[in-house]
């Protein structure tokens, strides 16, 4: 549906390499700049190797989900909820484009809690990205870069392939000098881990929930698949941006083992990049670091923002969601579904204000909503292959690796869904719950019943949840 009086759009098309830029400008933001720190206070540089080939091994089956999705299901655009739909049913389905839409503007909220702790440096009253203060300065950002994507999604698309390019450029210095100042002595000593450190199983255990976060955004050109020039290039985009970016996290994580001990690493404050250039090259390379984040985390929020909004619009299209989050304006720009992320960002920043660290809380609750959404899309893509629905033609060799591939998948992130613990998955439940008043007024649109019997099972031990999230906060056996 289009405004009053414009005529219909027609879709923007994007090339392969923004549909790349979009992947690894998604996943190269905040998190990027928080490694060194939220690695050491887990692992050593033994883990941390263990950690990173584990999850860059989940990562690209998942990665290669989607590319198999985007081909055998053409007809599905932004696949990570249509995938749940299209296998688990039309309830389940808003569940993972309402948890990802959510994850979405969580993660934004992150990046300005960064953006704010960075320039507390130099004014004391932004403090760790968490004060009145930072709360107003991250408010009027977030206003004016809505202002800027309802404009259009071309513009921000060529803005972000832009902005891409240029945040990369301080990560990759930041590596190169590193190197250079690396200390055997210093690395080798980080080997195993610091004293504080669990035994190797659970220090990888408890790096693979931040290695979530630093890869939301892998599926970011099945999100956008819509305005994709050609459709092949959604899954080429998609594995292209996970290597690179993969090379990249991995190599700021190691390398900064070998300036300081783990100790003094995991008590670096945020973005510890900065902290560990510092002290690798001096007073300057705080500075440097501190530049190259600012681009980086507003790159990546475009991106986000601009992945939350598309996922509410072809919701609402195919009737999930309300009708008027469907709704584009002349330059092909959703602007209600872009104002509803907008909406649900600025409470979340506002709730930052009663958070005891409100930026590791935001960080992780971002991956935890994130991970149900990505284990429904790669259980639909295991059900296809078991099933054999879209291999009727072709080789049998195609589905029994793509059996293979979506198994892997879906046994990575059910066990990230675990690994995440009881309390962040319960907590995302009082969000699951209310927000369900939007499928709801779909369906009462459709003049169809709000729930079907199985529907009213899940909705109410949805709600059974949501209760004993808020008593649990209440009570204070969990804390944000």
């Amino acid at each position: 549906m289009v405004d009053q009086h414009s005529p219909p759009p027609r879709a923007a098309e994007v090339s392969r390499l923004t549909l790349t830029a979009m992947v690894v400008g998604s996943m190269v933001g905040a998190g990027v700049f928080s490694l060194p720190q939220r690695f050491a206070q887990e692992t050593g540089v033994l883990g941390a190797i263990i950690a990173w080939t584990v999850a860059g091994s989940g990562m690209l089956m998942l990665a290669l989900v989607f590319q198999r999705l985007s081909l055998r299901r053409p007809d599905l655009d932004a696949g990570v909820f249509a995938y749940a739909k299209a296998g688990f049913g039309e309830y389940v389905g808003f569940f993972s484009a309402v948890g990802y839409w959510a994850s979405a503007c969580v993660g934004n909220v992150t990046y300005w809690v960064l953006i704010m702790s960075t320039l507390g440096a130099a004014v004391p009253g932004l403090g760790s990205g968490d004060t009145v203060l930072a709360v107003a300065v991250s408010s009027i950002g977030l206003w004016l870069f809505f202002l800027m994507i309802r404009r259009g999604a071309r513009e921000a698309t060529a803005v972000n392939r832009v902005v891409t390019v240029a945040k990369l450029v301080p990560i990759v210095v930041f590596v190169l000098l590193a190197l250079f100042a690396l200390d055997p002595q210093v690395l080798a000593g980080n080997l195993t881990g610091a004293a504080h450190a669990e035994t190797l199983f659970e220090q990888v255990r408890g790096t693979l929930l931040v290695t979530v976060f630093v890869f939301l955004g892998v599926e970011g050109a099945s999100v956008y698949s819509r305005h994709a020039r050609r459709r092949e290039h959604v899954g080429q985009a998609t594995v292209l941006g996970l290597l690179s970016v993969l090379a990249v996290f991995a190599s700021v994580t190691l390398v900064s083992y070998g300036i300081l001990p783990m100790e003094e690493i995991a008590e670096l404050q945020q973005p510890s990049m900065a902290g560990a250039l510092e002290a690798a090259v001096g007073p300057w390379g705080a500075t440097f670091v501190a530049a190259g984040l600012v681009v980086a985390v507003l790159g990546a929020y475009l991106a986000w923002t601009l992945m939350a909004a598309e996922v509410l619009f072809v919701a609402a299209e195919d009737g999930d969601m309300p009708r008027f989050l469907g709704r584009v304006n002349h330059r092909d720009a959703p602007v209600n579904a872009l104002l509803l992320s907008t909406l649900l960002a600025q409470a979340v920043l506002v709730l930052t204000l009663f958070s005891e660290n409100a930026f590791d809380f935001a960080l992780d609750m971002t991956a935890a909503l994130a991970l149900i959404p990505f284990l429904l899309a790669a259980a639909y893509a295991l059900k296809l292959a078991v099933g054999g629905r879209t291999y009727e033609s072709g080789p049998a060799r195609r589905r029994r690796g793509d059996l293979v591939i979506a198994a892997a998948a879906t046994a990575y992130t059910a066990f990230l869904v675990v690994a995440a613990g009881p309390a962040l998955v319960l907590v995302s439940f009082v969000f699951y719950a209310p927000a369900t008043v939007l499928f709801a007024v779909s369906r009462r649109e459709q003049n169809r019943r709000v729930f079907w019997p199985g529907e009213l099972v899940l909705f109410g031990l949805t709600v059974l949840i949501a209760v004993a999230a808020v008593v649990s906060l209440l009570a204070g056996w969990i804390t944000l």
